[in-house]
């Protein structure tokens, strides 16, 4: 389906798509809150860069819907501003390299402005960003930082992979007195089903089994998500029951369902499209060394992006990913 799928277009009848529930979210925001507003490179007359916030500026006007210059570090800090002023702003970073140009301003202002100022000034800030590979946009666009905010104390860090979560997660963080980082991976927004309509809410603390297992629990988030599930379903075709634990909220890190998870498999895995030196797979892999050691019966196994700038070419770029199959490989290695 087209990035520039009208609003409320939605495939196959019932169904939608996790684009169409980050827009649904964003109009429902605008529409219950007056101070909520939307701001960032293209969001107005273009629609968004990757087509979520397609239609909402002849919805709700020029000053909800604000298209801004190119400069990160402006309407970022403009953000900033705004709700220390009392506004709710949502600002829009085209993908995740950008925001390294206002990195002074999420790392040094809103990160730290409520601990700096005695708990007098909280910076109640949701900043969304496209992150990830896998669409052969090079290099410059295609990497995965989450974990380097994550390291952050201050920020609260969010990566939804599901059409239920991308509909409800930013309510919740328009709720949270402290800013948040939203982290919308590109090879999602066109993933299509249903929405379960009696979810009303997510809880941005938990965890989130989505398939049961007992042989070796599988820790993702984002983009990886289908294919860890791919990579169960494959497992279960061999006889291996994989538990999925999706993360969801990457600071802080639920450990109580990651390591209640591996107590119950004894064994883990974990997915990260970062890379491996440094990375949050390796912050996961010491918690649960860390929590649940002599609950493992084997070395806690991780799949990664391999150690290079993510290559243009299509067959390079997939081999330096995780795949389905290097994690179905991580889980044999693990039940041994």
């Amino acid at each position: 389906m087209s990035a520039r799928t009208r609003p409320g277009a939605h495939p196959d009848g019932g169904t939608t798509t996790y684009r169409e529930a980050l827009r649904e979210s964003l109009r429902e925001a605008l529409a219950s809150d007056d101070r909520v507003f939307l701001m960032g490179e293209d969001v107005g007359r273009y629609g968004g860069c990757f087509g979520v916030s397609l239609g909402l500026l002849e919805e709700f006007g020029p000053d909800r819907v604000r298209d801004t210059p190119l400069s990160e570090s402006a309407f970022v800090g403009a953000g900033i501003g705004a709700s220390l002023a009392g506004l709710r702003p949502v600002v829009e970073i085209m993908t995740v390299n950008f925001s390294l140009l206002a990195l002074d301003q999420i790392l040094n202002n809103a990160a730290t402005l409520r601990h700096m100022s005695g708990g007098q000034l909280g910076v109640p800030l949701v900043i969304r960003m496209t992150t990830g590979a896998g669409r052969q946009l090079a290099a410059q666009h295609s990497h995965s930082l989450e974990g380097w905010y994550a390291h952050i104390p201050g920020l609260r860090v969010l990566a939804p992979a599901t059409l239920d979560d991308a509909r409800h997660v930013l309510a919740a963080a328009l709720n949270d007195p402290d800013p948040v980082l939203l982290f919308e991976h590109g090879s999602l927004y066109n993933a299509a089903g249903t929405l379960d309509p009696t979810l009303q809410g997510v809880d941005l603390d938990s965890a989130a089994i989505r398939r049961a297992g007992t042989d070796v629990t599988v820790v993702v988030y984002g983009g990886c998500l289908p294919k860890a599930l791919e990579a169960a379903d494959a497992l279960a075709g061999e006889g291996i029951s994989a538990e999925v634990v999706d993360l969801r909220t990457l600071r802080p890190l639920d450990d109580a369902t990651i390591t209640g998870s591996v107590r119950h498999t004894h064994r883990a895995v974990v997915v990260d499209e970062g890379w491996r030196s440094g990375s949050l797979s390796a912050e996961i892999e010491s918690r649960i060394c860390e929590q649940a050691f002599f609950d493992l019966d084997a070395p806690v196994e991780r799949v990664c992006s391999a150690e290079v700038p993510i290559p243009y070419a299509s067959r390079l770029e997939q081999a330096a990913l995780p795949q389905s199959a290097d994690i179905v490989a991580a889980a044999h290695r693990a039940v041994g």
